[in-house]
């Protein structure tokens, strides 16, 4: 191995890296350039925040990126395999056009001029390899102060397993992580690959810019979702059965929605998005009309015990008009329109109450226990 020695580059001599981790969420396109990419970076990775860090103490020396020189086309570049952020703030600082429009673009004017001139050439380690960098850049981004979101962590962890050959367990030792937690990782970037090779699901056609792998990665320790994929916990190659692939590209569009489809994610937050597709997943009648397209909603109540929704739905009630009731005095303005809807209410209310009250004397009578109004 190589031993990596410190330099200075010109900035418009380093370009960022299309490989990074941090941009496994988003398309192709907007990896396009590297002006793309910094205002990527700019507008979803907090590049603001190193502006202004810079802009207080300058670009501290310690901090330095490190590169590699990589053929694109007929043209060798040094490409930032570590530190795409702080170039992406120094671009922007020395040239703030690259970031016009693009939210809190204003930072870039409490940079002193004494510091802008320290910043036409960065420090840098160079590394003949990614493999001679990973060590470094997988502790400080998965378990370090520099997180990167999940699904970065799986994809770097399945080019350092892939590409290098370094088992996972290994792996995990030199990130400071717990091997089940990057078995995990790797299983679930494997499932997403087992759908792409099969060609039931394409990352590039998820719906928004980014793909929210934490669904999938949280959504695999689900029971319900498990047994509806049937996955194969100790295949981590291949943890999804050849006769689920189909199924599995339509739980991903689920997760994730699609572009080609104009389908919308049904899952649009973990909680309570996730519970409730698990819970639809392990009753049968309930897959198959999410299947057929009716709200995760209503697929949600089909599987849940008939005496659940109902007793839910009396608390909603309850919970709704204590709302409505404490906003009447100072909006009611003596509509008629109101008034009827709280008549309807009021009716669908006694009726429910006097089949209830019923409904309760006769176990009551059954019991030989004495009759008497319930109140709340």
């Amino acid at each position: 191995m190589a031993i990596p020695y410190l330099s200075s580059f010109k900035v418009e001599d380093l370009h960022f890296d299309r490989k990074n981790p941090r941009l496994a969420e988003f398309s192709d396109e907007d990896k396009s350039s590297d002006e793309a990419i910094l205002k990527l970076l700019w507008e979803i990775m907090a590049v603001d925040e190193i502006v202004l860090s810079i802009a207080a103490s300058g670009f501290f020396p310690h901090e330095q990126l490190i590169v590699m020189e990589e053929k694109n086309g007929q043209e060798q570049k040094w490409v930032v395999v570590e530190g795409n952020r702080r170039l992406a703030a120094v671009k922007a600082i020395l040239a703030p056009s690259l970031v016009e429009g693009l939210l809190n673009e204003s930072v870039i004017q409490n940079v002193p001029s004494t510091i802008k001139q320290t910043l036409r050439e960065l420090p840098a380690i160079k590394v003949s390899s990614r493999e001679e960098a990973w060590r470094f850049i997988g502790f400080k981004h998965i378990n370090g102060a520099a997180k990167w979101s999940s699904y970065a962590k799986a994809q770097y962890i399945a080019q350092i397993h892939k590409e290098f050959g370094v088992p996972l367990g290994e792996i995990a030792l030199q990130i400071g992580d717990t091997n089940h937690t990057v078995q995990k990782l790797y299983q679930s970037y494997r499932v997403i690959q087992q759908a792409e090779e099969k060609a039931v699901f394409n990352t590039a056609d998820v719906l928004g810019s980014r793909l929210f792998f934490s669904h999938l990665f949280n959504g695999l320790g689900y029971e319900g979702i498990q047994k509806y994929l049937q996955l194969q916990k100790e295949n981590i190659e291949h943890p999804i059965p050849e006769h689920k692939l189909e199924d599995l590209g339509e739980l991903l569009v689920w997760l994730f929605g699609s572009k080609s489809r104009k389908t919308a994610p049904i899952v649009q937050s973990q909680n309570p998005d996730l519970r409730r597709l698990d819970a639809v997943l392990k009753n049968n009648e309930a897959t198959i009309l999410l299947k057929d397209g009716s709200p995760l909603v209503y697929a949600y109540e089909v599987s849940q015990p008939k005496k659940d929704i109902f007793e839910q739905s009396l608390v909603a009630a309850k919970k709704e008009l204590q709302k409505a009731h404490s906003y009447s005095s100072i909006t009611y303005d003596g509509s008629l329109e109101a008034l009827q809807i709280a008549g309807d209410i009021a009716e669908l209310a006694d009726a429910l109450y006097e089949f209830m009250e019923k409904r309760f004397s006769e176990q009551q009578k059954q019991n030989d226990g004495p009759k008497k109004r319930v109140t709340s």
